[in-house]
């Protein structure tokens, strides 16, 4: 039995705002009506998000377009850099990235490792895949925890290099068999300017 997962990344959010609360950018709302757009032909059926509100607000037309509400999966949150308290910045956050995919189990205090961080989401989408199994599902999701759920099940995608390489917003097409994966695509498509 054949299942479609469709990481959907969130588009271009502003800086400013807690991690749960921030919404899109105007970029990122304009990029929202391409996804729908690709998305709609793909016959998609469910729409489960994390609970981060750039990212329902990512796959939210798409699910009102199919007349599905948005179900929300609290372990498919972006991985947790560090404590609420003590955001980590901009500047750090490369560094924090390097080591972590240097070092699985490395984080800072109050935050998770990219395995924790692994771990909760990829038991989160075998939970979705064997749910849903045979159906088509878009997954409204971030950059990290995208790129360690994919890693999971395809060792070429954990990486820093493909997590570079994705763009706010990204679509990837993962063709499951059972629990394993067969196939990926990439959809969204990149233009420059």
């Amino acid at each position: 039995m054949k299942t479609f997962v469709y990481m959907v990344r969130h588009g271009d959010s502003p800086k400013k705002g807690s991690e749960r609360s921030r919404g899109l950018s105007e970029t990122g709302l304009t990029d929202v009506k391409r996804i729908t757009e690709i998305l709609k032909k793909e016959g998609i059926q469910m729409i489960v998000s994390s609970p981060y509100r750039r990212a329902v607000l990512t796959v939210e037309p798409l699910a009102k377009i199919i007349g599905e509400e948005v179900v929300i999966f609290e372990n498919l949150k972006e991985r947790v850099f560090s404590s609420e308290e003590n955001r980590v910045a901009d500047k750090q956050l490369m560094p924090l990235l390097e080591k972590s995919f240097e070092d699985s189990n490395y984080a800072l205090e109050g935050g998770e490792s990219n395995e924790d961080c692994q771990l909760r989401a990829v038991a989160a989408l075998r939970e979705i895949v064997s749910t849903f199994g045979g159906q088509k599902i878009a997954i409204g999701t971030h950059g990290a925890v995208m790129t360690l759920m994919m890693g999971y099940f395809d060792e070429k995608y954990y990486s820093l290099e493909f997590l570079h390489s994705t763009t706010k917003p990204d679509i990837y097409r993962m063709e499951f068999e059972g629990e394993r994966l067969v196939a990926v695509d990439r959809l969204w498509p990149h233009l420059e300017g």
